[in-house]
């Protein structure tokens, strides 16, 4: 399945340094910050509905406003000052937790997103027509959940720490054996001592709040899981994120929302469920605008998406946790709903892209698997490709 000529994208592009500080200062400036503006990354000018391939700052708004609507000083320039084009890309609200909206839902359950009929709000990816058609069709359908209670527990099944409601289980991973190094990475000898779930800070730490030791059950308790008969993991570390206001946007550093549940190896396996274990990583310079991904999680269970922008700064809203700004992610159109949190993203031919923390029905945010390993110390995969 390839993709159109028009949406690809020079592997490892990003903002060249001129129009990221220009983009930081004038989009996302702390004083008086432009209307509606959310983030920007690096991707493609798009016209007519239609990606034109050439590279473009994307700048990311909650919706579009007609420019003859805003003050002078909220107008998007055409051109960035290096000469750079722009584009305007509305991405909707991005969100980390999402609530329930049926009655009677508790204050704490966010992770998961319900229509107003009570069922699981459906998605189509928002992807135009052309893609859809191109990866398989548009059917009018309801995903199927995955939440039933498995051991061993393939990824993409529903997970969660016992304070929150659920998400999904992205992987099994491991610590860094002897020799494993992060840059150049490469995989190290010997056999592991421990293995954990791998998924979201927000889905196994609530958001920074859990304490290491806590209970990590399968399913969440969204999905009826009850401590201790559905005890899977306990918590062993996270990558604390940083929130506003207790630390400003502009001072936030934030780059994986990740976490670690220690389990016993017979417990769950890496295997995304239908779609097979990744059998190699991707570095984040390996990865390009324009490429075709899918992951397996929770809510909307197989999905399929294409990356839309790369070297993505975005801030995301975590409900009462705050809001967090973070840098250095992918974009993709939209392929997730609450719930598929902690999804491992992948190319088609299963090589590990990303961990899935964020999302609108626009489009789904993305930390890069580089990024994870590297700070958590854990391996994915043995090999890169």
């Amino acid at each position: 399945m390839s993709q159109p000529e028009s949406m690809r994208g020079t592997a490892g592009a990003q903002l060249s340094d001129s129009s990221r500080r220009q983009a930081q200062s004038d989009f996302l400036r702390h004083e008086q910050p432009l209307t509606n503006v959310v983030g920007y990354g690096h991707g493609v000018k798009w016209a007519d509905g239609q990606p034109t391939g050439e590279p473009a700052v994307l700048v990311l708004v909650t919706q579009k406003v007609p420019e003859s609507l805003l003050p002078e000083r909220d107008v998007i320039p055409r051109l960035m000052d290096d000469g750079t084009p722009t584009d305007v890309v509305a991405v909707g609200q991005i969100s980390a937790q999402r609530r329930p909206i049926r009655p009677g839902a508790g204050a704490r359950q966010q992770e998961i997103a319900y229509g107003p009929d009570g069922g699981v709000a459906q998605q189509l990816g928002g992807m135009s027509r052309p893609v859809l058609e191109e990866l398989g069709g548009l059917a009018a359908f309801e995903p199927q959940v995955l939440v039933r209670r498995m051991r061993p527990c393939p990824a993409g099944f529903s997970v969660g720490n016992v304070a929150i409601t659920a998400g999904t289980l992205g992987s099994v991973v491991y610590d860094f054996l002897p020799g494993a190094t992060v840059d150049p990475p490469g995989p190290g000898l010997g056999t592991p001592a421990k293995f954990y779930v791998l998924s979201n800070n927000h889905v196994l730490a609530d958001s920074n709040r859990a304490q290491p030791g806590s209970v990590i059950l399968q399913p969440g308790t969204f999905d009826g899981g009850t401590d201790p008969a559905d005890r899977i993991a306990s918590l062993s570390r996270f990558i604390t994120i940083q929130f506003a206001p207790q630390t400003p946007l502009d001072q936030q550093n934030n780059v994986v929302d990740c976490a670690l549940g220690e389990i016993r190896f017979q417990d769950a396996t890496r295997e995304q469920y239908f779609s097979g274990a990744p059998r190699a990583w991707r570095r984040k310079a390996n990865v390009a605008v324009g490429d075709l991904v899918k992951k397996t999680g929770r809510t909307t269970n197989l999905s399929f998406g294409r990356i839309i922008a790369v070297d993505t700064t975005i801030d995301v809203d975590y409900g009462t946790a705050g809001t967090a700004r973070f840098r250095d992610q992918i974009l993709t159109t939209s392929m997730s709903d609450g719930g598929d949190s902690g999804s491992l993203v992948a190319s088609l031919d299963n090589v590990a892209v990303g961990l899935l923390f964020a999302g609108s029905p626009q489009v789904t945010v993305v930390n890069h698997i580089e990024n994870v390993r590297a700070l958590l110390r854990v391996e994915i995969a043995e090999q890169l490709a």
